[in-house]
């Protein structure tokens, strides 16, 4: 399990029946290790600074446009968000709001404030401070910058200022989801002056939160510092400890080669490492230290093919890819016994998560679903039809370390059912660009979040569709309902149909669950991961210095 803290403080949460679904909603943490600890390192002992090695740079400073693993760690920890998520339970906590209430239909949302929370420029935190952060993601951000945040806030209307520490934030349908979306890092909230920078000037690191952290130097693929934010005493009912973070500083640098990370971690160049792939356990371990890993909840890493172009329109097509992928083999090959082959359209530790039948390995039934369709192997065992081969690009990026090797193991097990896959590795910022313009006949990622709503934001009409598709009554019409749905027995089942209905049409083919393996020092004491499988560095400290 993930450690968490007990509850501290006295605030009330009157969470409502639209905050049921998300609270009465269980998180099961797997394998490894979850919080980076020694019983003999003694009490917490603030000060000293930490040194992180990313295996990819940041693509912006701003948590709203944030998107990637790596950017996350870092832009989480200069803002806070209304709620927060426990990682053991799911349950919704206080952080800047102290309590909330949710009208009957989940379309109504008041938070009460924090009084006396003010920003890294000294401002103070108000109910305007929330309005203007959530109309900002809305109509300057939109979609194209924000494309989280402005997902969550789907039929968003406004956010009413009751009193300067209660704010009501309205929609035009139910949007029972809301609640946890709250606590995400793409709906954490910057001061006035921060919000009213473009999205370009947001990114350079000139921005100003109410977090645990600062940021003290931004180098655009190069390295980031933060500083201790001196006087915070809002923190997290999550968090292990009250008042100011432990650490002066954390140093992050940009470290894409793995060898090269792990080398600085076993060395004493750096404290703490992301993607420690399998083969680096060893020498990580025996230079004392060790690797703490966590599953992330949301969609698997998997394809999601554009129905619009390509082999891939056709639909049987894009069933026969589903059996003929071997998803053990990927885990055992190259990823190791922290992860997990993909058995549903979302991730096992996602709220509403069910493990669906049809994502088995079995090649001879994908070769006898290519057989029937009339696509037939041609000279060089690639099969063709009219005169189309059955081949088609992937597009990807390495934001994740084992995605090429993956993938190059996919490409040998599509090719023994007659598929010819082709790899096209661009860089994040191009993938992005290109996914948003559908410039693709399929893409490989995944998408992080605890809650089943993910559905929806990613395959919805009005969410990133990156299949291009048009309307599935049926689908269309189960994701709608789980978005207006509080009861939190119903809202599952009404999930359990999406991710059905998902792998059904073709719209994602699974691979494998991504889990958080991070390298920590002998000497890096209680760095956890929270709800959503990121890094959270306020209760981490530094022993031995």
């Amino acid at each position: 399990m993930l450690l968490s803290s007990p509850h501290r403080g006295g605030f009330r949460i009157a969470a409502g029946i639209g905050a049921a679904a998300v609270l009465a909603t269980a998180l099961t943490a797997c394998g490894g290790g979850s919080s980076s600890s020694s019983a003999d390192a003694g009490p917490a002992q603030p000060g000293g600074t930490l040194r992180y090695g990313l295996s990819q740079a940041p693509t912006c400073a701003d948590p709203a446009q944030s998107g990637t693993n790596q950017t996350i760690y870092v832009a989480r920890q200069v803002v806070d968000s209304l709620t927060d998520q426990d990682p053991a339970t799911g349950e919704l906590k206080p952080w800047l709001a102290e309590s909330w209430e949710t009208d009957a239909d989940a379309s109504s949302f008041t938070f009460r404030l924090k009084d006396g929370v003010t920003f890294s420029d000294g401002t103070p935190f108000t109910a305007e401070s929330v309005k203007k952060n959530l109309d900002a993601i809305v109509n300057t951000l939109t979609g194209a910058k924000a494309a989280l945040g402005a997902s969550y806030l789907t039929g968003y209307t406004g956010t009413t200022v009751i009193d300067p520490l209660t704010a009501q934030v309205d929609f035009a349908a139910p949007n029972a989801q809301f609640l946890q979306a709250s606590s995400t890092p793409q709906l954490g909230i910057l001061s006035d002056a921060s919000v009213a920078k473009s999205a370009e000037e947001r990114c350079t690191g000139t921005i100003s939160g109410t977090g645990p952290f600062t940021y003290a130097d931004y180098q655009q693929d190069k390295s980031v510092t933060l500083a201790k934010r001196a006087g915070y005493n809002w923190g997290s009912d999550v968090f292990g400890h009250d008042g100011e973070a432990y650490l002066d500083t954390i140093e992050f640098s940009v470290v894409p080669e793995s060898g090269v990370r792990t080398g600085s971690l076993s060395s004493g160049q750096l404290d703490a490492i992301s993607d420690a792939l399998p083969q680096d356990a060893p020498q990580i371990e025996g230079a004392g230290g060790q690797v703490l890993t966590t599953s992330n909840p949301g969609t698997p890493f998997g394809f999601q093919p554009n129905v619009t172009r390509g082999p891939l329109v056709d639909p049987v097509v894009r069933s026969a890819l589903v059996p003929a992928i071997n998803r053990q083999e990927l885990v055992d090959t190259v990823l190791g016994p922290n992860f997990r082959p993909a058995t549903s359209t979302l991730a096992s530790r996602t709220p509403g998560y069910v493990a669906l039948p049809d994502v088995t390995y079995d090649p001879e039934k994908a070769k006898s679903i290519l057989d029937q369709a009339g696509w037939v192997p041609g000279a060089d065992g690639i099969r063709e039809k009219g005169g189309q081969r059955l081949s088609f690009p992937v597009l990807f990026s390495s934001v994740f370390a084992g995605n090429q090797a993956i993938l190059e193991l996919v490409q040998q097990q599509l090719k023994e059912v007659g598929v010819d896959l082709q790899l096209n590795l661009v860089s994040t910022p191009e993938a992005t660009a290109r996914q948003n313009s559908k410039d693709f006949d399929a893409t490989y990622y995944n998408s992080t979040r605890a809650d089943g709503d993910i559905l929806r934001t990613q395959f919805g009409l009005e969410g990133r569709n990156l299949n291009n598709r048009g309307p599935i009554p049926a689908l269309d019409d189960v994701l709608a309902k789980q978005l207006a749905t509080t009861d939190t027995a119903e809202r599952s089942a009404l999930v359990a149909d999406a991710q059905q209905q998902v792998l059904d049409n073709g719209l994602w083919i699974p691979t494998v669950e991504l889990s958080q393996a991070i390298g920590a020092g002998p000497n890096v004491q209680d760095l956890k991961f929270e709800a959503s499988a990121r890094l959270q560095f306020f209760d981490t400290w530094i022993s031995g210095r």
